[in-house]
């Protein structure tokens, strides 16, 4: 059944970045990059069950914008179901990464970024991390269940162009969100958010509007996903609590990044 997605008009090619930065499946990968260019710092763990996909935890930092980058390995063009905090970053529905959610087409080995909830053709609000109370899922929708995740479905475009005459053909009739949706000042700084002593989750936010042109193309997807890439992201505060990066003062019994003794800095022999 040919679905409709959502295909960027101006595709990105980003080059390669840092391999600890990168959560790779055989199809697909997928960062997390700050305004500045930079990923975010992501941290591979292995849940008792994992439900065929790849979880990661990442490193959010309160009040920075971010983009979604996915890049298609394969050779054929892919869909890509994009979920933060549990929202479908087109239609903003609950999503459960099905093929039949509104999706993105990436053309092969390309890469396309995702910078926020798209508001219409033209149009998305940026995604920023913030509180779990400021966030979009929270606000619009008063929606936990997947606060501070950030989830990737990829499927690949079936061969067959055959088509299925049995079921009808879905169409996407308009703008990916119509109803419910808050309007943002452009000029609201999320920065502003910050200065609360108690630190809540983290979550997503509603941002500014941006100019990002879409177009509605054919896309008929494999009924099974190609890869999953399921990122926790949380403060670094809570990835030190968790353990999952090292916090705190040094232990001096265990080894630092030099292996031998230092040579002290009169020594002649």
């Amino acid at each position: 059944m040919a679905r409709k997605t959502l295909s960027m008009l101006l595709i990105l090619v980003i080059p390669a970045l840092a391999c600890a930065h990168v959560v790779s499946g055989n199809v697909a990968e997928v960062r997390i990059v700050s305004d500045d260019g930079n990923p975010f710092a992501t941290y591979r763990t292995y849940p008792r069950v994992s439900q065929g996909a790849d979880y990661f935890y990442l490193e959010a930092v309160k009040g920075n914008r971010y983009s979604i980058q996915v890049t298609n390995r394969s050779a054929r063009r892919i869909g890509a179901v994009i979920a933060v905090d549990g929202r479908n970053i087109i239609s903003g529905k609950k999503s459960d990464l099905k093929p039949d959610e509104r999706m993105y087409s990436i053309g092969p080995y390309e890469t396309s970024s995702f910078e926020g909830w798209r508001t219409g053709l033209e149009r998305t609000n940026r995604f920023y991390f913030t509180e779990s109370s400021d966030s979009y899922a929270e606000k619009v929708f008063a929606d936990g269940s997947a606060m501070g995740t950030v989830a990737v479905a990829v499927y690949s475009e079936k061969v067959s162009e055959a088509p299925l005459c049995s079921q009808k053909s879905s169409r996407m009739d308009g703008p990916a969100a119509a109803g419910g949706v808050p309007s943002a000042p452009r000029d609201s700084a999320p920065s502003s958010r910050i200065e609360q002593k108690k630190e809540r989750a983290a979550g997503t936010g509603f941002g500014e509007t941006t100019y990002s042109p879409a177009r509605i193309v054919s896309f008929d997807p494999e009924q099974a996903p190609a890869n999953k890439i399921i990122l926790k992201y949380e403060w670094r505060s809570e990835l030190c609590r968790k353990g999952i990066v090292s916090c705190g003062p040094k232990n001096r019994f265990w080894p630092g990044d030099s292996q031998f003794a230092p040579i002290p800095k009169d020594f002649n022999g």
